[in-house]
């Protein structure tokens, strides 16, 4: 690719922010000062509460804040360290889940809503490839918004940390231990190695959307539902008639699965793989997701079969892109 093809693409891709930017930052952003808020109300509240009856009250914050207060004035850093790890884990899922729902419904309207308001035309006027445009769209779902979520993840992180340092301060503790105990940082750096992963286990579900966004006149969330969800009664009936027909947990999970849920951030993770996944170091202590999982990931066949199945229905989705100019 030279370097005229590398800036146009690099356009394409900011122009994918630019439009996208209420789902991919700001959809991320309040999810995450929606957490802190809640934060905030529940120490005021518990406060409140303490000095009305003179009762330890229990505030939560994903965590309970009654419990760092404790260990921090005990000086229990193994506790804390719990606290820490489990806090940057939860911005984390609340992202993972604000980031799937945003992916899957930008991918169904990429394509499709440039046919919608003729915007294709003018796009089609300017010396910009299909592919350049299509795999934008591509990058713009499996590493821009991801990055995002990640970053968001990092920043509400430290903004907690600082709500509940001066919260601490307040109660003449020492808040310095909150900030380095832990391995909270360490568990951020494996979200990030994660976008990769999660990119590549991603690909069926992202050529799959876009497939339906560039084929379809209509209605592409319909489509890319329903026809899965009527092979899977047909292989059902198929499979009452003594028919050959393909198993059905294979089916709703391996086919119907990976098609529409692979974005699902960490959905590669094998729950029966105990070496591999989540573990727990003991029974109280979460520790985070490991890089042996991530080499596991990419080691399994199914990664590299979605990989090939993703790649072809992105370049079915080019070549529905090139010759259909309205929906």
């Amino acid at each position: 690719m030279n370097a005229n093809a590398l800036s146009n693409f690099g356009w394409l891709v900011r122009r994918e922010y630019w439009e996208s930017r209420r789902g991919f930052l700001w959809a991320q952003f309040w999810a995450a000062a929606a957490i802190l808020i809640i934060t905030v109300l529940g120490i005021i509240a518990g406060e409140v509460l303490k000095a009305r009856m003179g009762a330890q009250v229990d505030v939560h914050m994903g965590v309970s804040l009654t419990d760092i207060l404790r260990n921090a004035t005990a000086h229990d850093t193994g506790q804390l360290a719990k606290a820490l790890d489990a806090t940057m884990l939860l911005f984390g899922f609340i992202a993972a889940v604000v980031l799937f729902f945003v992916v899957f419904f930008y991918l169904l309207g990429a394509l499709y809503d440039d046919r919608k308001d003729r915007s294709v035309l003018f796009w089609k006027s300017l010396p910009l490839s299909d592919t350049g445009t299509v795999l934008s769209k591509v990058a713009a779902a499996i590493v821009i918004a991801p990055l995002i979520a990640v970053g968001i993840t990092l920043a509400g992180y430290l903004a907690a940390q600082v709500i509940v340092s001066l919260w601490l301060v307040i109660h003449a503790v020492n808040p310095l231990p909150l900030w380095t105990q832990g391995e909270p940082y360490t568990v951020w750096l494996r979200l990030v190695a994660m976008v990769p992963i999660n990119a590549l286990w991603g690909l069926p579900t992202v050529g799959w959307l876009l497939f339906w966004s560039a084929a379809v006149r209509s209605k592409p969330f319909l489509w890319a539902i329903i026809v899965p969800i009527i092979a899977g009664v047909l292989n059902f009936w198929i499979g009452l008639l003594g028919l050959p027909h393909i198993r059905h947990d294979f089916f709703w999970g391996d086919i119907v699965g990976r098609l529409l849920l692979s974005i699902i951030p960490a959905s590669w993770i094998d729950p029966n793989a105990h070496n591999y996944a989540m573990r727990f170091r003991d029974s109280h202590e979460l520790a985070a997701i490991d890089f042996p999982a991530m080499g596991h990931a990419l080691m399994l066949p199914q990664m590299w079969i979605g990989v090939i199945v993703g790649i072809a229905l992105i370049a079915a989705a080019i070549w529905f892109r090139r010759w259909r100019d309205e929906a």
